[in-house]
Formats: C-alpha cells, structure tokens, sequence
C-alpha cells in the first residue's frame, strides 16, 4: 500500500515518468494479443488497466507491471475459439480465486524450487520472444522505419550518459514522434495497429450458463491460467529482486494477481500477469515505486477514453526500438559466459528451458526445467556406500554413507549378501539419511533377507520416525539405539 509519508519529489518524478513510457509501451502488446485471440484491442487494455491498478496497491513488487501476456493469451485462444467469449470471462475469474487462494495459503514460496538455470533459461528465452513479437510490425516498412527504430535505440542507450532527468526510453520517445509527426514520415504508427478508442471497463456478469458441464470445460483452463500466470509473474519478480531493487513478497504478488484477474472476469476482460519486457522498462526508467504503477494505469485508461487519436500518432518504430533495448537488457548475457564453466546438467536445463520458452510457452518451459532439475539431483545423489566395515567377536558391523531413498535403494540392497555374511550383522546409518518410503522399504527388504538367510540384524541410529515407518512396514528387525539423542533423517515433526 501508499505510504505517503515516505514519498520523496526525486522519487515522485522518476515514477510519473517511468509510469508515463509504461503506459504508452503496454499499447502495442495488449492491441496485439487482444486481435490474436480475436477480441477487440480495448478489452487488453482493459487487462492492463485493471491489473495495473490493483497492483499498485497489493502488489507484492512496486514497480513491476502486469498487463495482458502472451502465454495466457496462448492459453485462452483454444477456449475461445470453441466455446467463445463468455467462457474466457468465467475461466478468468476462476483463475483468479485459484490465484487468491495460492497466496492466502502462501504457496508462492514454491517459486524457490525453480534452479537458477531456469531462471537465466526463462530471462532469456522471453527476451528472444520479446525480440521476435516487434519483427512483424516493421518488416517490409523500408529504411525510414529501420532508421526510426536504429535512432530510437540509440537514443535510450546514450541518452542516460548524459543526464537522467528524464529516461532514456521517455526521450526516445519524445524525439522519435516529433521526427516522424513533424517531417509527416510515411512510417507506421500507432493507430495503424488498431483503433484503441474506447470507456472505462463496465461490469459484466459472464453469460455463461454456470453449470457443472460448464465447468468441466472452464476449471482446466483456468488451472493453467493461475499456474501460467504465477509461474511468470513470481520469476519476473526474482529477475527484478535480482536486478538489484527491493526484496518482493511473492505471496502478496498472488493475492494482488487474484484479487486484478477476478476483477478482470468481472469487468469484461481476460487473465493477465506480471510483464517482464515493460516491468524492466520501468526499472531501467527509474520507476521504483507504486507509484509507477498507478500512473501507468490512469494514463493508459485516459488514451483509450480521450486521448486516443493523439495516441494513434505515435511512431511504431519508437516503440519497437524501445522494446529492441529491453531485450538486450533483459537477455542474461552473463550466462553465455558461464555456460562453459556450468556443470553439463546446469548448461541442458538452461538450453532446454530457453528453447522451450521460444517454442511453446514459460509454464512448459519451467516445468521442464523443475523437472530435469529433479532428475539430475536424484541421479547426482543416488549414490550409498559402505564406508567401513568390521568384524568383532562374530558381530560384523557396516556404516553406510549417503541419502537412502527411492534413487538409492537398488543400489542400497546390492551392497549386502546375507547368505555369505555374519551371524549377527550391525547397519550403522549415523551417516545416512533415511530420505522416504522408498528408503523404508528397501530396509524393511534386506532385514527379512537376513531372517530367511538364518542371520540376525541389527540397526543403529535411525530416527524415531524410521523406525516407527519401519515397525509397521514388518517385524524382521530390531533397532539398535546406541545414541537415543543423535537423529539423522528429520522426525516427522
């Protein structure tokens, strides 16, 4: 929320500033998937509209910016075009209750068990999306439009040299448009887009008949939408979190995603989420606070309802070299260099996750990424050993070394031939942790292949829970507890 009080005039006027480029860099995007989804240029902006307001209130990052996002306008696309309009409104709000309830049950800490090669891997596959989605709208427009956006990129990247009164992307902007509208270039502009005339949102109760064949079809799409929405916004957040602002809450980020998406359902608009390219825009514009936030959203509201046709003028080609240098800003290039010195699974999982970013879409992408990640880090670890053993007064005692869990425990019961073995037999796990059922079983399986065998067994310095786990797997053990205080798998509690 506004804290007034703390609120400085440098501060002030870097965020009207920031929000001022936001509002005019978010046209482009939400008019262009608002018209892929086949729906008018006005209920994206709307998108961005309501959910720039919300989360400059509730939002868990200032300064990040969410608007109407291509990988849940991917999502929505198949929706409308079987079902239609009223379904996506319904799909939105219930996205947005499952956003609402993540962050109330704050589940957005998840977002930790996403590695930092997926991250980079994510960074910079959307900046290369970003990149590909401003090609379409210069290609084949000549070289007065190629030196436009050659100009305005050069203007964002040195114009900070020099003084940062105002941003570099706002004088960009500035210049570009009064080129093209003072000398009348034949270049493309704004209005040529769409027209993005419009009001302020009016509530809208979805028409779709509310029923349980309604919801089959609705929940699945809502699901991904939450999922799709959270997966981008939380990583925008840790990307900006990185880049060297102030920590975000991402819980809070869930529930201001929730509470804008189910307003968006309600007003007549589709799902959206946090927006990296214009997010970082804002951050490389100064825009720190909420602040940023709010003027970004009134004025984008008041060019849909007044200032339209001074919009429409505006040079595409300022925009695209604005968004060209986001790109480059946004792509981790840091991770070229230590692509080399990564470990070989690191490397895959950021290759794999960028190609899938470019291809398909950021929730394939990261869980791709979460996956592999798993899949390495059970391989790396599913190694235990005997890293001693000995034998006194008939009594042969192995200590193990290493996590026993589902990844293990193959290799965990080829370690012992009880047939060939000892009378009586100690397992020492003071160095092993018991990791799962999986870790259970396979103890649970080599203690009874030692009763049939004719040995005995013991086991020392399992946790209680283990051993508890273990009494109701079977009875073919006894559980030797030389250190009643000393735990090596976490109890339970």
């Amino acid at each position: 929320m506004f804290n007034f009080s703390n609120l400085k005039a440098t501060d002030v006027k870097n965020d009207v500033l920031a929000g001022a480029v936001v509002s005019v860099a978010l046209i482009p995007e939400a008019t262009a998937f608002s018209l892929l989804a086949g729906l008018s240029p006005t209920i994206g902006l709307h998108t961005a509209f309501i959910l720039g307001l919300v989360t400059a209130f509730f939002g868990g990052k200032p300064g990040m910016i969410s608007g109407a996002a291509g990988s849940i306008i991917v999502v929505l696309i198949g929706l409308i075009q079987t079902h239609g309009y009223q379904y996506v409104l319904l799909a939105t709000i219930f996205a947005g209750v499952i956003q609402l309830a993540i962050g109330l049950f704050r589940l957005g800490k998840f977002i930790r068990l996403v590695p930092q090669p997926a991250i980079y891997g994510f960074v910079n596959g959307l900046a290369i999306v970003i990149a590909l989605a401003q090609i379409p709208m210069i290609k084949h427009q000549g070289p007065v439009m190629y030196g436009l956006v050659a100009l305005a990129m050069l203007i964002v990247w040195l114009f900070p040299k020099f003084t940062r009164v105002i941003p570099g992307s706002l004088a960009a902007l500035i210049a570009i448009s009064a080129i093209a509208i003072g000398f009348g270039l034949d270049t493309k502009r704004v209005g040529d887009l769409a027209d993005i005339s419009g009001t302020l949102p009016l509530f809208h109760l979805p028409e779709a008949p509310l029923s349980w064949a309604t919801l089959k079809v609705v929940l699945p799409y809502s699901v991904i939408i939450a999922l799709v929405g959270l997966i981008e916004s939380l990583l925008t957040l840790a990307v900006l979190d990185d880049m060297g602002s102030k920590k975000g809450n991402g819980n809070r980020e869930c529930v201001a995603q929730g509470i804008g998406n189910t307003l968006c359902g309600f007003f007549g608009s589709f799902a959206g989420c946090a927006m990296i390219g214009q997010s970082i825009i804002n951050f490389t514009s100064g825009g720190r606070g909420r602040m940023s936030n709010l003027v970004g959203a009134v004025l984008l509201i008041l060019f849909v309802i007044s200032l339209s046709k001074y919009i429409a003028l505006l040079p595409v080609a300022a925009l695209a070299g604005i968004m060209f240098v986001v790109c480059i800003n946004t792509f981790e290039w840091t991770s070229l260099r230590r692509l080399k010195r990564m470990p070989k699974p690191d490397a895959v999982i950021m290759v794999a996750v960028t190609l899938v970013t470019i291809y398909t879409d950021l929730a394939m992408a990261v869980i791709c990424g979460v996956i592999i990640s798993a899949l390495v880090f059970a391989w790396q670890h599913a190694r235990i050993t005997i890293a001693e053993q000995r034998e006194e007064e008939g009594v042969k005692t192995y200590r193990l070394e290493g996590p026993l869990f589902f990844g293990s425990a193959a290799s965990f019961n080829e370690l012992f031939h009880p047939e060939q073995d000892c009378e009586a037999v100690v397992i020492d796990f003071a160095h092993t942790r018991v990791m799962d059922s999986s870790g259970v079983e396979a103890i649970d399986k080599l203690t009874s292949r030692y009763v049939e065998a004719g040995r005995s067994v013991r086991l020392r310095h399992l946790s209680r829970d283990c051993i508890s786990l273990l009494k109701k797997a079977g009875p073919f053990c006894s559980h030797e507890l030389d250190d009643p205080d000393y735990q090596v798998a976490a109890d339970s509690d």
